[in-house]
């Protein structure tokens, strides 16, 4: 199969009030990035104007990249690190208390390579709550990481995770079930 790059190039796969939000939120960028460290409900307050459903004393810190803020929910005291890119071209949830840590990549957008036009897939992540994607892992589209679950350091996850379990490794392979503490027990629904 020969890639037909000029289709490729010319394809919309977005709305014209998509590609208009995204220009707006590249001219607010500045607002985020350059804020201080500490100003977590100013990045909370910009992410919501631009359509993120943010729960209450989430920590997203200033060198963060979200790449759609209306493609975002996450849930009371979540965080997003420093440099972690969440690459939402899809939904992306993400529980309450989950941690996902510096450089971490989380990827909802891929193409369709079975077509000569590589067609653009915008497809969903979903986090569970209290779990930890750890420094510099990928996660790729179409995931769910269950709730209480760990994504090691530098893993790279194209399927799904369980709950309460560890993963690491490329690609990802199970490690362990992670014990939950009685505080942990006590937060369970």
């Amino acid at each position: 199969m020969t890639l037909d790059i000029e289709t490729a190039r010319s394809a919309k796969p977005y709305s014209t009030k998509e590609y208009l939000g995204r220009l707006a939120w590249s001219f607010a960028l500045p607002l985020f990035f350059l804020s201080p460290r500490t100003f977590f409900g100013w990045r909370r307050f910009l992410l919501r104007i631009f359509g993120a459903t943010v729960g209450k004393s989430v920590n997203i810190y200033p060198s963060a990249r979200i790449t759609i803020p209306w493609n975002l929910k996450i849930d009371d005291y979540a965080s997003i690190g420093e440099e972690a890119l969440i690459y939402n071209l899809g939904m992306v949830s993400i529980g309450a208390r989950t941690t996902v840590s510096h450089r971490a990549h989380i990827c909802a957008g891929t193409h369709d390579y079975r077509h000569a036009h590589l067609p653009l897939l915008r497809q969903p992540i979903n986090v569970g709550v209290d779990a930890w994607i750890c420094a510099q892992s990928f996660i790729g589209p179409n995931i769910s990481i269950g709730d209480g679950a760990i994504v090691g350091a530098g893993a790279v996850v194209m399927k799904s995770v369980a709950p309460w379990s560890v993963v690491a490794g490329n690609p990802a392979e199970f490690i362990k079930m992670r014990e939950m503490n009685e505080e942990m027990k006590d937060r369970q629904p």
